[in-house]
């Protein structure tokens, strides 16, 4: 594509929301059924979003939508090349990279502050250094920066006013949720990969020595872990539906859904226990089906069921303000 990406032509647009709906539905069943749920304008932006979120994902890990992660051994590199690509997207300037190129103009179309793509290419940077977490605290942050900070960039693509903290907060929590759903989930899949995202001081506190946590014998302590990022990312997840009064009935729903079929995932692993990591934990279709169902139902009162005034808990961890 060539041209001055600022003012895409109906055509220009249509081909990347395209390419953007091919992305999701490659990458994420659960984010593509949720999407759905969108009036079409916010579901095409919420594509152009995950499409540019995927890319980056796939050039730091050095696969495709989710293929098996092995590990790179130039992240820096790759680092730079998504750095130099988001800044050309965010100044309207081509790419050559339709994920890149949708990305910059639904940044555009919604006002969404810059500082929050940076955040997000900041977990990467954490990820190209080989980091791993100490605290929950480091391991909260990290969550903020690849997941919380996309939070907040859906929030204000749905409609949210960029000063409004209170709601930012909420949906910032919502990509927190997602994230230790993650964490716990992939345990086994980081480890394959030289990753661990379970904080040095958990595994210490639970005798498990470095690098041994996905041995059998640590099955049941690992089990406990599993549980307590499982329970903490429900508390997360109560805490972002208190955001939902802020949003549009259809966002609403779309976001409500979500909640539901991410939490079913740290919820499952709870379930599992020590045999969590013996196959990958999936929501069903029909259990997606399902909170679908009953989104819609909870979309109706949601502002009395889960009031915006009520008081954010203090104990949770809150991301940083710029």
């Amino acid at each position: 594509m060539s041209g001055d990406m600022t003012d895409h032509s109906p055509l220009d647009r249509a081909a990347l929301v395209a390419h953007a709906r091919d992305s999701i539905a490659r990458g994420s069943k659960s984010f593509a059924m949720a999407s759905t749920l969108f009036d079409r304008e916010t579901r095409e932006r919420a594509w152009l979003l995950y499409a540019w979120c995927r890319k980056c994902d796939d050039i730091a890990d050095g696969q495709d939508h989710g293929g098996t992660l092995t590990g790179v051994q130039d992240g820096q590199a790759r680092l730079s090349t998504m750095r130099v690509l988001t800044d050309m997207a965010l100044r309207g300037d081509p790419t050559g990279d339709p994920a890149f190129d949708g990305f910059g103009i639904v940044m555009r179309e919604c006002a969404i502050p810059a500082r929050y793509a940076h955040d997000l290419l900041e977990g990467f940077a954490l990820d190209a250094r080989d980091w791993r977490p100490r605290s929950q605290d480091d391991m909260l942050r990290y969550s903020y920066h690849v997941a919380g900070a996309v939070g907040c960039m859906m929030a204000v693509l749905m409609g949210v006013d960029p000063r409004d903290d209170a709601t930012l907060d909420r949906a910032c929590d919502l990509g927190l949720a997602f994230q230790l759903a993650n964490i716990a989930r992939d345990i086994s899949e980081d480890e394959a990969a030289d990753r661990c995202y379970l904080p040095v001081e958990w595994l210490v506190e639970m005798d498990i020595p470095p690098g041994e946590h996905m041995k059998p014998w640590v099955r049941p302590r690992l089990a406990e872990l599993g549980k307590r990022l499982a329970d903490m990312a429900a508390i997360y997840e109560d805490s972002a539906r208190h955001g939902t009064g802020a949003l549009p009935p259809r966002a609403a729903w779309a976001v409500l859904a979500a909640a539901g079929i991410y939490g079913d995932i740290a919820r499952e692993v709870a379930r599992r226990g020590e045999h969590a990591w013996d196959h990958r934990v999936v929501t069903p279709r029909r259990d997606k089906l399902g909170w679908v169902a009953r989104a819609g139902r909870q979309v109706i009162g949601r502002a009395r069921r889960w009031p915006g005034a009520t008081q954010r808990p203090a104990t949770l961890w809150t991301r940083p303000r710029q």
